[in-house]
C-alpha cells in the first residue's frame, strides 16, 4: 500500500522528534501532511494559495521540527506572523535583539524546508534575511522533507 505522502511525492525524512523542553513539538506525520496540503502550491506559485490554517501549520511544523533536530538557542529563525524558534547548539541569547536570526516569508521557509530552494539562493536573492556569524548554520539543517518536483 502506498502511503499519502509517497503518493504526494514527499520523501518521509522527518525523524523522531523527543521533547524539546517546553517548545511545542511537531509530529512527523502532522509535519509530512501539512506539508503536503501545500505542496502543489509550492511546486507551482501559480496554483492557488493554501488557506491561511494550512499554511501555518505547514510552518509551524516544520519550523518546530528544524529545532527538534538542530537542539539549542544560538541561532533565531523567524517566520512572521506564524512561528520564531530558537535552535542550534551554542550561546545561549536571553535578552533583545539576538545576534544570530534568520527571518523569511511562510513560503520562502517551506521552500527552504522541503529542498525546492537553496538557502544561499535564497539569502542572495534577498528572500531571507542571515545575520550574525551562525545564522548560516541553518542551511546544514536543511530541507527537513523533500516534496518531489513534477
Amino acid at each position: 500500500m502506498i502511503s499519502r505522502s509517497s503518493a504526494l511525492g514527499l520523501s518521509p525524512t522527518v525523524g523522531n522528534l523527543g521533547s524539546v523542553g517546553r517548545r511545542a513539538t511537531a509530529d512527523p506525520a502532522e509535519t509530512r501532511a501539512a506539508v503536503a496540503a501545500v505542496s502543489a502550491w509550492l511546486r507551482d506559485e501559480t496554483a492557488a494559495a493554501p488557506a491561511r490554517q494550512e499554511l501555518a501549520a505547514a510552518v509551524k511544523t516544520t519550523v518546530r521540527t528544524l529545532a527538534a533536530n538542530a537542539p539549542g538557542h544560538s541561532v533565531e529563525v523567524r517566520v512572521p506572523p506564524f512561528v520564531a524558534v530558537q535552535c542550534i547548539e551554542g550561546p545561549r541569547h536571553t535578552r533583545g535583539t539576538p545576534p544570530n536570526v534568520v527571518e523569511t516569508d511562510p513560503r520562502t521557509w517551506l521552500l527552504l524546508a522541503t529542498g525546492l530552494l537553496d538557502f544561499d539562493a535564497a539569502a542572495h536573492s534577498g528572500a531571507l534575511t542571515a545575520s550574525g556569524s551562525r545564522a548560516a548554520e541553518v542551511a546544514h539543517w536543511l530541507p527537513i522533507l523533500r516534496v518531489a518536483v513534477d
